[in-house]
C-alpha cells in the first residue's frame, strides 16, 4: 500500500479524497477527533492502553527498542531496562492520544498546564537577526510540544511528509494553523528564505537517513549516523542554532518546554565535532524522561563500516 500512496500527488485539497479508497482513512481520521474532545486525563489513561497493547503486540518495534535501550543504557540492570522498554510505549501512545490534541482543538487552553524554561536564551538568540534553528528531537510529544511552543513564539517547521497523502494532508493543514510557514523535509531553499527573515524553525536531526552526508559522532556512547547539515545551514545563514525540548510531567497532567542558550561558537569548521556536541546535547534532554523518546526508530541502523554486523538482526539497506 505504501509504494501506491508514494505514486500519487502531495495535495492538501479535501475534495480530492472523495473517493471510497480514502473512506478507512477518514474513519480513522473521525475517531481521533472524537477522542481529542476528551477530558486529558481520559487520553492519557487511554493512550497507556493503546501502548500497552502496541508493546505486547509489535514484536518487530518492541525488539528494535529492546535494541535501542540495551545500546543506551548499559548501566541498567535487565528488570530497568525491560520496565524502560514498557514505559517508552506508554508514553508514546500518550503520545498518539496528544497527536488528536494537536491537529483538532487549540493548545492554547493547555497553557495553564504548561512551564516554559529559558525562553529567554531564544530571545537573545533571535536578536542577532540571523534567524533561529529550533533543534528539537524526537519526542513522544512531538506535535502537541511543538503546537504548545507557537503560544509563545512565532515559528515554521520542516516536516517530512506522511506516506498516505491524506493523513499527510491533515498533518500540513493542522501544523499550518499553528505554525507560520511549513516546510518540506529537502526545502532548503525555503528553509533559507525563513532564516533571511530571521524567523525560528523548528529542525531535528536526531534520526538515521542513511549514509549520504553524514559522520559517525557518539549518541549514547554508539557511533551513530548523523548528518552534517545543521553545521551547513548555519554556516551559510549565519543563524544561531538553539536546543529545546518538551516533555509530559508525570505527577499530574501538563508540560514542561525547555530552550538553552545557542550553541556557541558554532559550526566550528570540523563536522564531527559539530554532531558530537548536537547529540551531546539531545542525549541530555532525552535523560531528563527517557522514556518519552522514540526509541523505536533504528537509530543505529547506518554502520560506520559496511561489513559491521547490524544491531537489529536484519540485514541493512544503504
Amino acid at each position: 500500500m505504501k509504494k501506491k500512496y508514494r505514486k500519487l500527488p502531495r495535495n492538501t485539497d479535501y475534495s480530492a479524497y472523495r473517493h471510497p479508497r480514502w473512506w478507512p482513512t477518514w474513519l480513522g481520521i473521525g475517531v481521533m477527533w472524537l477522542v481529542a474532545q476528551l477530558p486529558i486525563r481520559f487520553q492519557w489513561w487511554l493512550g497507556k492502553v493503546v501502548g500497552l497493547l502496541v508493546w505486547k503486540l509489535a514484536k518487530s518495534r518492541r525488539h528494535i527498542t529492546e535494541v535501542n535501550i540495551r545500546l543506551c543504557f548499559p548501566e541498567l540492570n535487565e528488570q530497568q531496562q525491560a520496565a524502560l522498554v514498557r514505559n517508552a510505549f506508554i508514553a508514546n501512545g500518550i503520545g498518539l492520544m496528544e497527536l488528536g490534541i494537536a491537529w483538532f482543538r487549540d493548545p492554547a487552553k493547555l497553557t495553564g498546564m504548561t512551564r516554559i524554561h529559558g525562553i529567554e536564551h531564544f530571545e537573545k538568540a533571535l536578536e542577532a537577526g540571523k534567524g533561529v534553528l529550533l533543534l528539537g528531537g524526537h519526542y513522544s510529544t512531538l506535535d502537541l510540544g511543538g503546537s504548545l511552543v507557537t503560544e509563545y513564539i512565532e515559528a515554521d517547521v520542516m516536516q517530512r511528509d506522511h506516506n498516505n497523502p491524506l493523513m499527510n494532508a491533515v498533518m500540513t493543514r493542522a501544523r499550518g494553523r499553528r505554525y507560520g510557514t511549513v516546510l518540506g523535509a529537502r526545502d532548503l531553499r525555503g528553509l533559507f528564505r525563513s532564516l533571511k527573515k530571521n524567523r525560528a524553525v523548528w529542525y531535528a536531526t536526531d534520526q538515521d537517513y542513511g549514509r549520504k552526508d553524514i559522520v559517525f559522532a557518539p549518541f549514547f556512547g554508539i557511533p551513530a549516523g548523523t548528518i552534517t547539515a545543521t553545521s551547513r545551514i548555519a554556516e551559510r545563514s549565519g543563524c544561531k542554532v538553539v536546543p529545546f525540548s518538551h516533555f509530559r510531567r508525570d505527577d499530574k497532567p501538563g508540560y514542561d518546554i525547555y530552550f538553552h542558550p545557542a550553541l556557541e561558537n558554532f559550526p566550528s569548521g570540523d563536522d564531527l565535532d559539530d554532531a558530537t556536541r548536537i547529540n551531546a546535547v539531545i542525549e541530555q534532554e532525552i535523560r531528563k524522561a527517557p522514556d518519552q523518546y522514540l526509541w523505536m526508530h533504528r537509530r543505529f541502523k547506518t554502520r560506520p563500516d559496511r561489513e559491521d554486523p547490524g544491531f537489529y538482526g536484519r540485514k541493512r539497506k544503504e
